[in-house]
């Protein structure tokens, strides 16, 4: 019998002028960038999250906190790959995760491919088995004032 779990993964960052706008693992031309200690990619961030959650482990925090100078400006490629290598190791493997990311500049559609591309690349999986969207917050709030960006995640493990 199968053993089938879900995660579910979200983070949020500032926006600051002089960042990398990095989502995705995927540097978007922009005049502002998520805040962070990495790279901040909260979209990557999320699928963190939420594969270590779907696998009952600790948060992304835990395993690669802001107060280790070892993962300052860290691609978080890199996180990701080692998230995923922790539910690998307790005999896991992504079924498909699916993705939105609020942001109200720059517009994300262009990127998505590249984004999906990179994600399945690194979880072991097909493209078609990521899904990554993209909203506004209709110029709502810290998102709608383009004060930060917000990502969620969601995963389905397989043993």
């Amino acid at each position: 019998m199968k053993k089938v779990k879900v995660g579910f993964g979200i983070d949020v960052h500032q926006l600051a002028s002089g960042r990398n706008c990095i989502l995705g693992g995927v540097n978007i031309p922009h005049d502002k960038g998520p805040l962070g200690h990495s790279d901040a990619d909260v979209l990557l961030h999320a699928i963190c999250d939420a594969l270590l959650g779907a696998a009952g482990l600790k948060d992304i925090g835990t395993y690669y906190p802001d107060t280790d100078k070892s993962f300052k400006n860290i691609d978080s490629k890199i996180l990701l790959k080692d998230s995923f290598s922790l539910i690998k190791e307790r005999g896991y493997a992504v079924s498909n995760v699916d993705c939105s990311v609020v942001v109200e500049q720059p517009k994300l559609k262009p990127h998505i491919d590249t984004m999906r591309q990179n994600i399945a690349r690194i979880l072991e999986i097909d493209t078609e088995d990521v899904s990554v969207k993209a909203t506004t917050n209709e110029k709502m709030g810290f998102i709608g004032r383009e004060e930060g960006v917000v990502a969620y995640a969601v995963v389905l493990l397989v043993k």
